[in-house]
């Protein structure tokens, strides 16, 4: 599959995967937004049903201790003046209230005798006399009913007159508003304060606690009373969030699956582009490794077929040159051969060492030596200091050989064409330690590409440098030796000035 087909289809998912994300958080958003409406409203509801009850329930006391003033009320005298047809009836009305004042009220009327007071039996219809009855009944029901309400008033003013404190029972109002929430639907913990209209603090909730105090609800007590004797009545939820979060757990199922798809989709995208990439590392590997086995052998077969060659006068010195050009090359295929095996030790399991004690510094001797002749070849030259006093160490000399070669080899294909190549190899100690570095005056690397030269098959890109051939498992395999070897190696490098590799294991 092509590159651009695999990028399209997963901008195209990636596009579906984001749209059915946001449109799931916007639906949650919007249930949550809802869910907010809906308690604010119903709080609200519970509050205002709170403070009109405890209205009532004041108010309810209040008459029944005024319930003996109220008997008093209708204490009347009736003076009764009689004569010829009529009587004039004179009323007074005392009413003593419970703070002890008087409200006297006189009515005077006509009346009839007793026999007629209420109703006078006449064919065709209602007696003047009977309607005059009933209007003066009217009249006295009014004026009582007013003085009946005039104390009330009383009563009731009297009682506004009391401080919050006094007015209030609070766990009665406790009682009120936990009935007015829970017939709101709402049985979830609440904490409550009582404050003048002013602010001061007149009541706290006994297990007061004030998280989720930052979103409150308020409520006027006593409202129809003047403004500095009413109250505030503030109520806070403390598990309110679980509550608005609460409404949309069945959505999570969905939104989680939704998720993992998309997790999932990911790491399938990455897989595909890093099986790509892959596949491109393999076709450069297959292309490198033809050319790298394809160069010794052309030389192995010129040096066998010159051998071969009668017309040739095959002088000592000829016959030393060919024998040690084939040695060389013979060599330098079974190296690349022995990198290619190496790829099954970057897997799971661990290098096959064969450890023996060596010195190190006659190791690094004998194969700055041997590589003497390449880097002198590109003109370049050696420079060895090797300095450790304790240079034995258990190592797998074969292996070791060819991290010190590798790394060698890549000062010799990474150096500048501006200048000779200066390679410097040194050992010294450090307690405990035996350190080992390779320096050279190369092209360098970038500071991007140094974090990851030690990775399977990355090789650093070299601009218009395309004769450096290789496999890109050079450093890898150097790596995972020194690594086994449980050791450590850093590079260092700066761009057109050269790079240094530094080696540390543990010392015998």
């Amino acid at each position: 599959m092509k590159k651009s087909t695999i990028i399209t289809l997963a901008v195209v998912m990636g596009i579906s995967f984001a749209s059915l994300l946001i449109l799931q958080m916007r639906y949650i958003e919007e249930i949550t937004s809802l869910r907010h409406e809906h308690f604010e409203e119903s709080v609200g509801r519970s509050l205002y049903e709170t403070a009109h009850q405890l209205e009532l329930e004041e108010a309810k006391r209040y008459l029944e201790q005024g319930t003996e003033a109220l008997n008093g009320i209708a204490t009347a005298t009736d003076s009764i003046y009689a004569n010829t047809d009529s009587s004039v009836v004179q009323r007074t009305h005392q009413v003593i209230a419970k703070d002890g004042s008087v409200f006297t009220s006189r009515e005077t009327t006509a009346s009839t005798n007793l026999s007629d007071k209420y109703f006078t039996r006449k064919m065709g219809g209602i007696s003047d006399r009977q309607r005059s009855l009933q209007e003066i009944m009217a009249m006295r029901y009014a004026t009582e009913k007013s003085l009946v309400e005039e104390v009330i008033y009383s009563i009731l003013y009297t009682a506004s007159d009391r401080p919050l404190s006094k007015r209030i029972d609070f766990q009665e109002l406790d009682q009120i508003l936990k009935a007015q929430l829970s017939n709101n639907g709402i049985n979830i913990p609440y904490h409550f304060t009582v404050t003048t209209s002013n602010g001061q603090k007149v009541y706290q909730c006994d297990d007061y606690d004030a998280t989720g105090s930052e979103r409150i609800f308020k409520e006027t007590l006593f409202k129809n009373d003047p403004v500095q004797r009413s109250g505030v009545l503030v109520v806070h939820f403390p598990d309110l969030r679980k509550y608005i979060w609460r409404s949309f757990w069945f959505m999570m199922p969905s939104l989680i699956f939704t998720i993992i798809l998309l997790i999932t989709f990911i790491v399938t995208l990455v897989l595909v582009f890093r099986q790509k990439k892959l596949t491109e590392l393999k076709n450069d590997f297959i292309n490198n490794m033809t050319h790298e086995f394809k160069t010794p052998i052309s030389s192995i077969s010129l040096a066998a077929q010159m051998l071969g060659d009668n017309s040739v006068n095959k002088t000592p010195a000829l016959m030393q040159r060919l024998t040690t050009t084939i040695i060389d090359e013979t060599k330098r295929l079974r190296f690349q051969v022995e990198k290619v095996l190496q790829l099954s030790m970057y897997e799971n399991q661990r290098a096959n060492l064969h450890m023996k004690e060596v010195d190190v510094n006659e190791l690094i001797a004998g194969v700055t030596h041997t590589f003497a002749l390449k880097v002198e070849k590109n003109g370049g030259k050696i420079i060895t200091n090797l300095n450790a006093t304790s240079p034995s160490i258990c190592v797998d000399d074969m292996h070791f050989t060819n991290v010190i070669f590798n790394l060698m080899d890549n000062a010799v294909k990474y150096r500048r064409k501006d200048t000779d190549l200066e390679l410097t190899v040194e050992t010294w100690n450090e307690p405990g330690l035996l350190c080992i570095s390779i320096k050279d005056n190369g092209i360098g690397i970038k500071k991007e590409d140094l974090k990851r030269i030690f990775e399977k098959f990355y090789r650093v890109h070299t601009g218009n440098l395309h004769d450096v051939k290789g496999f890109g498992l050079g450093l890898a395999y150097v790596y995972k030796i020194i690594k086994d070897h449980k050791g450590t190696i850093v590079a260092d490098s700066e761009l057109g000035i050269g790079t240094k590799f530094t080696i540390k294991l543990k010392n015998n």
